[in-house]
């Protein structure tokens, strides 16, 4: 029985890759069969099931192609590659021009349909890349294709997902199948706190989430999943923004904390350029990660304006960088190809998990106790500038109301309303000098005293926003940037490329700032695209309709509630 056992093994191991073919064949024709199956019962149940095995089989195909056959890919688009060489001097001035009249006629149309709020939001757009210019490390060695094109690809995004029906709704399918993904959390939570675990929501069942999440993303990076996600980002915008390999990839981290988003480049970062290393690090200031996004929903945010934000931010991120801090240096890594990303330690997919749960501890504590000594912080800070605006007959001084008046045109800029920039205003604040929790936590507020209606004002301080306000908040806070960030960066950037922490120290506030002017850009061309829907309540309009003097004039704002009244 030994000797026969030996000759198994001793084939097994001869023919160890036909061997996985075949097993790899068969669980792919099960597969099939089963997608086939289920189409043919139901097509319009199993849609989401064949989209998903469309998009693998292409990409599976796609990236065969090109790793056996690049080599004469690239040899077939040379000639026109150098024929554009050539003919770029006069060729980008013409396509320079082409974009300025597009850009001319779309802001008439569309402001001629939608009124004068996106013209607003357009000008922020252009008061905040002139605002980088002028404050850039090297204003006249600012190179324009990264700034244009990562500009026009936000523009690209947001025109996809924002203004297509088709867009529209696969991203808030998206936004959904995540919200509920993110509900089998409450299963572990109700098991280890009880069935009164939503009593105490913030601790029971917000944080738990961040586990929840932890877990699952630490599954797809042993997997593979997200350095093939990350490393398709980044080659996108590594074509059309002319970046370099390593920051690309860096940026394309789009649900990765800014501490771990380093890692996939970590055997890169000694030979990395000042420019390189600002571009990574505004990279993790302007988005945030997977396991606080799932937070962030279970606050009541919109899920798919959220995802919309965290991708938008990609390019934006870039475009900042390399406005704010340009290229001085010659690249030393610029490979095209064959770039090494870091790879999970875990042997099998189980250890994967448990370490996900265990890392999440470090992540969940953090969240806990910044929230607990930001609150307080933030409490004593009220009542001490309170005290301080009584001497003044003005006791109404907050941290949140100076946070206000300090960003308030910044918020009016990017599109919000003038009656909303002052709250808009303090969540800035709030996100700037503690982080975008309290933000998130505090814009949910808002979100739930418009959803519940009732009076606007109260004792002159408004309650909620306008649904637009609301849209362009969301975007303008998704973003680790903020003072309490810095440390965090700095301390784990240091500990990758200890060669590198004069430079890191050096760059970090810069790249603060350029993450904070990145998320606001993505408010922006958020402000620009998004459009206007019911703003006032309902319970109000239809009140307001009752009264002849102030009839809405909109009326299909009218028809909407009404219809929405009757269902």
């Amino acid at each position: 029985i030994e000797k026969r056992y030996d000759e198994v093994c001793e084939f097994c191991k001869k023919h160890k890759t036909r061997i996985h073919y075949v097993v790899y064949g068969i669980l792919i024709t099960a597969y099939l069969a089963v997608v086939i199956a289920t189409c043919t019962l139901n097509f319009q149940r199993a849609l989401p099931l064949f989209v998903i095995t469309v998009l693998a089989v292409f990409f599976i195909c796609w990236d065969f192609f090109i790793a056996k056959y690049e080599d004469r890919i690239a040899a077939f688009f040379s000639p026109g590659d150098q024929y554009l060489k050539k003919q770029w001097f006069w060729l980008k001035w013409v396509l320079c021009a082409a974009l300025i009249i597009m850009i001319i006629c779309w802001l008439i149309f569309d402001t001629s349909k939608q009124g004068s709020c996106q013209l607003i939001s357009f000008g922020g757009l252009v008061m905040y890349v002139v605002l980088m210019l002028i404050f850039s490390k090297y204003p006249t060695q600012v190179a324009w294709r990264p700034v244009f094109s990562g500009i026009g690809m936000q523009f690209i995004l947001g025109i996809l997902i924002l203004r297509t029906k088709v867009g529209f709704d696969v991203f808030n399918w998206l936004g959904i199948q995540i919200q509920t993904f993110l509900e089998y959390s409450d299963a572990g939570a109700k098991f280890v706190f009880g069935d009164k675990y939503m009593d105490h929501f913030f601790a029971f069942k917000v944080l738990p989430i961040a586990v929840f999440f932890s877990t699952v993303m630490s599954m797809l990076y042993h997997i593979g999943f997200m350095q093939w996600l990350v490393g398709k980002v980044g080659w996108i915008m590594h074509v059309f923004m002319g970046t370099t390999p390593v920051e690309s990839l860096a940026a394309g981290n789009i649900f990765v904390g800014q501490t771990e988003s380093p890692l996939l480049v970590r055997p890169y970062l000694p030979y990395i350029t000042k420019s390189e290393l600002h571009a990574i690090m505004t990279a993790g200031f302007s988005t945030v990660a997977g396991g606080v996004l799932g937070a962030y929903i279970s606050f009541g945010v919109s899920s798919s304006h959220l995802l919309t934000a965290s991708v938008m931010s990609a390019p934006a991120s870039l475009a900042a960088s390399k406005l704010f801090w340009p290229e001085t240096e010659k690249p030393l890594v610029t490979l095209r190809r064959g770039i090494q990303m870091a790879k999970s330690e875990s042997k099998n997919l189980l250890e994967a998990a448990s370490q996900g749960a265990s890392t999440s501890i470090r992540l969940v504590a953090n969240i806990a106790v910044n929230v607990i000594s930001f609150l307080a912080l933030l409490s004593f800070l009220d009542s001490a500038l309170s005290w301080v605006g009584n001497l003044f007959d003005y006791p109404q001084l907050t941290f949140e109301n100076i946070c206000a008046y300090v960003f308030m045109p910044f918020s009016f800029m990017m599109g919000v309303d003038w009656e909303d920039s002052f709250i808009v205003g303090g969540l800035l604040g709030y996100k700037t000098f503690f982080n975008e929790f309290l933000a998130y936590e505090r814009l949910s507020k808002l979100i739930q005293n418009r959803e519940k209606g009732g009076s606007m004002y109260i004792n002159g301080v408004k309650q909620y926003m306008t649904v637009r306000s609301e849209v362009i908040a969301t975007y303008a806070v998704c973003g680790f940037a903020n003072f309490g960030s810095l440390g965090l960066v700095i301390g784990g950037l240091t500990s990758l490329a200890s060669s590198k922490k004069k430079e890191i120290a050096n760059g970090a506030f810069r790249a603060m700032i350029a993450g904070t002017v990145a998320c606001f850009m993505t408010a922006c061309v958020a402000g620009m695209l998004t459009v206007p829907s019911v703003e006032v309540p309902c319970h109000i309009l239809l009140r307001n309709a009752s009264n002849f003097t102030d009839f809405p004039a909109n009326s299909t704002e009218l028809v909407e509630c009404c219809q929405q009244l009757f269902t």
